[in-house]
């Protein structure tokens, strides 16, 4: 049954991305290399970088009127005579961005991320096949087969056709998901985690998770590691988390637009994956230049993070990889409603679907003061069918366990700091 899963993938490898072995062994060749290679790699993949992005008009336009001869970018120092870039500017110059060059096995990629501003762009396979291999790296030092069982505690869709794509997918990878947040379900999800070898997910329901298992004295220190994404993980989460899995959560962060930044080594470190992004930090705001990123060019972007990165850090595992000491910013929390509780990212699924079902891009914020209510904040206002489509997305992930209050036309972003989509004050 093993040797058929791991055929299973490796042919799906195959069709969707055909690099993404060979890139793969190549981060494994440079996972021990010095510094100095690290940034060889950087700086030639720079090269490469620069050139496609002269190709769209959005970089052609900087390039000309900042005066910048991409020629004469020689060093990694260099870098910082390109303009910083932000997550607005990739929304409205979306289309001259986008290289047309690359017009071939495009894959599109849709992101509100924490900022709740939405944006669309289409990943090459080279892009998307690198970005995959970093991420099986990080599952190798844990000693992770990608054909392997493994739970997921991610966002979906609950329209019938792409519900029911979603468990063929699953299927296929042989992963399993939790499709509803209450107690009855999420204990039929422990209960498979017990065949399982990996899980990842929301860190706030991994946390929901260890609760219950360790509520109902269910041992699951059979899987291999356990990975938080997209949200912060508390160190309230971990005292669960070791009695539940015999294991911390581990940190993989990132962005779809940034591509894997850093994976957590079983050491405890979050080395930045120097192969694929430069890293910068100033004030403290995390700046990344994601090097494969040839067909959308993402140059010195303001993710919108606060990081702490240190540069001469002897890690146990090997790696002179820079490390990520600290990440402040990404905050996951539970919302709470009457009877259930949900990973603070369901909203981000919601104003996805908003997106890509009605085209209809809304900038928000929800705050929670009581259990069971939420307040829900919109940058404009909108018309009776546009609310009609919200109130049907968040009808659907809610159900009646959440009374939702909409507000229009609200100011949701603070002068000197990053929007929060959730605040909590419970």
């Amino acid at each position: 049954m093993l040797n058929l899963r791991k055929t299973i993938f490796l042919l799906g490898q195959k069709l969707r991305n055909p690099n993404m072995l060979k890139e793969y062994y190549k981060l494994k060749e440079t996972e021990k290399s010095t510094i100095e290679e690290l940034k060889l790699i950087q700086l030639q993949k720079l090269k490469r970088l620069l050139e496609d992005a002269n190709h769209t008009p959005y970089y052609k336009k900087v390039f000309k009127n900042e005066k910048i001869n991409i020629l004469d970018i020689n060093s990694l120092d260099d870098l910082k005579k390109i303009p910083i870039i932000t997550k607005s500017i990739l929304i409205k110059e979306n289309d001259s961005i986008q290289n047309k060059k690359y017009n071939k096995r495009l894959m599109k990629s849709e992101t509100s991320g924490s900022t709740g501003e939405s944006l669309k762009f289409y990943r090459n396979e080279y892009w998307d096949s690198v970005n995959r291999a970093a991420q099986l790296r990080g599952y190798s030092w844990y000693g992770v087969k990608p054909w392997e069982k493994n739970g997921y505690l991610w966002g979906y869709d609950f329209s019938f056709l792409k519900k029911l794509k979603t468990k063929i997918l699953d299927f296929l990878v042989n992963r399993f998901r939790l499709f509803e947040y209450n107690e009855k379900k999420t204990m039929n999800f422990v209960k498979k985690c017990k065949k399982a070898k990996y899980l990842e997910g929301y860190s706030s329901m991994i946390h929901e998770v260890s609760k219950i298992a360790n509520k109902n004295n269910i041992d699951l220190s059979n899987l291999k590691m356990v990975k938080g994404t997209s949200e912060q993980i508390f160190e309230s989460y971990q005292k669960s988390a070791n009695k539940a899995f015999g294991k911390k959560i581990i940190s993989e962060y990132g962005a779809a637009e940034a591509g894997i930044i850093a994976f957590e080594c079983p050491h405890g470190n979050m080395h930045i994956n120097m192969e694929n992004v430069i890293v910068e930090e100033i004030n403290n705001e995390i700046l990344v230049t994601n090097l494969v990123s040839n067909s959308f060019p993402i140059i010195r972007y303001k993710l919108g993070d606060f990081v702490m990165i240190e540069e001469d850090h002897n890690c146990v595992c090997g790696m002179k990889h820079y490390v990520i000491k600290e990440i402040q910013g990404r905050v996951g929390e539970v919302i709470q409603g009457n009877i259930n509780k949900y990973p603070s990212l369901t909203l981000y699924y919601i104003f996805k679907n908003l997106s890509s079902k009605y085209d209809l891009l809304l900038n928000y914020q929800a705050i929670q003061c009581k259990i069971g209510e939420i307040e829900l904040r919109l940058s404009k206002n909108i018309t009776e069918t546009e609310k009609h489509y919200l109130i049907k997305e968040v009808e659907k992930y809610f159900n009646k366990d959440l009374k939702v209050d909409i507000s229009y036309k609200q100011f949701i972003r603070s002068k000197n700091n990053k929007l929060r989509t959730f605040i909590q004050k419970l």
